[in-house]
């Protein structure tokens, strides 16, 4: 959606680079998904400096030499640390947190007040799942809801503005599958599934961009006592790159179609769009289907018939 604005928006943009800057945007959010994974790890490595630390001070107290140390032998995280495939990566892309320790001990700071990492400190189940909670929680909500966070990534790269939460998503989905016995060399998600999902990407970015004109039209006359000039421009991209995915993506179901957009203008449209975009869209869906110009196959089949 935001390579069709800037697609739009930039008369002198060609199709070919646009689609060239739409995958560079998208290699760099991978490059966030493994930085992001990295940041775990240089916070555990900051709360055993701080261990070290205490042990060696003057007069040290009795927690002092016999710290608790279970969130620096966090399982999940010795994983992470140990994996090849993200050693390779952020070395490669020369990706690291060497430059921010005031974040990384913002971050240990509030995750070590929080309630819930107090409870996993104390908690006398240690367990692989408790290990991966506390994880879970660090992303969603101490991350995810930093400030500070946000705004190093939108001075690092503009790409990373909208990413985060996505990315987070990603990463505990990663997490959801390590184990105790999982061994370093494991794969990390990649940054396609498939050899589909790179076409999905291409052709829904194409038929967009191509049949721009046509999809407007049809946008236009399903619009009841409304101009199309009034619509917010988001609203109207949003729209047609549903429509793409009525007309072209027969493996696509119209109902997932539907949802996943009207969650999209829930993100970047008005708070009135999502039922506004709904509603346009179902009119659009009936018209079309009722020409036979929808034809879902397979999977796409799901729900179509309700």
């Amino acid at each position: 959606m935001q390579s069709l604005y800037a697609f739009h928006t930039s008369p002198d943009q060609t199709i070919n680079l646009a689609e060239k800057e739409l995958f560079h945007s998208i290699n760099k959010s991978y490059d966030l998904y493994h930085l992001m994974l990295l940041l775990l790890v240089s916070v555990q490595e900051f709360a055993a400096e701080q261990i070290e630390m205490r042990k060696h001070k003057n007069f040290p107290t009795e927690d002092d030499l016999n710290p608790n140390t279970r969130f620096i032998n966090n399982i999940i995280i010795q994983k992470v640390s140990e994996n090849i495939a993200l050693q390779e990566y952020v070395n490669k892309q020369k990706l690291s947190w060497h430059d921010h320790t005031e974040l990384i001990r913002k971050l240990f700071a509030m995750l070590s007040e929080s309630d819930e990492f107090k409870n996993y400190m104390l908690n006398e189940n240690h367990s692989i799942n408790n290990d991966r909670l506390i994880v879970e929680y660090f992303y969603a909500s101490i991350v995810a809801e930093i400030d500070d966070i946000h705004q190093l990534l939108e001075e690092k790269s503009i790409y990373w503005n909208d990413d985060l939460e996505f990315v987070i998503s990603m990463i505990i989905k990663t997490l959801s599958k390590f184990k105790a016995s999982t061994p370093d060399f494991k794969s990390l998600m990649p940054l396609f599934k498939d050899d589909d999902d790179i076409n999905f990407t291409k052709t829904l970015f194409r038929k967009a961009v191509l049949n721009s004109t046509e999809h407007r039209e049809t946008i236009k006359n399903h619009l009841r006592n409304w101009d199309l000039d009034r619509v917010a421009f988001i609203d109207v991209l949003i729209m047609e790159m549903a429509i793409c995915e009525f007309l072209y993506f027969p493996s696509v179901p119209t109902k997932v179609s539907m949802n996943e957009y009207i969650d999209l203008a829930k993100y970047y449209s008005t708070p009135k769009s999502q039922t506004f975009i709904n509603g346009v869209l179902d009119k659009i869906y009936n018209s079309l289907k009722k020409e036979g110009k929808i034809l879902k196959t397979g999977r796409g089949l799901i729900g179509e018939n309700k």
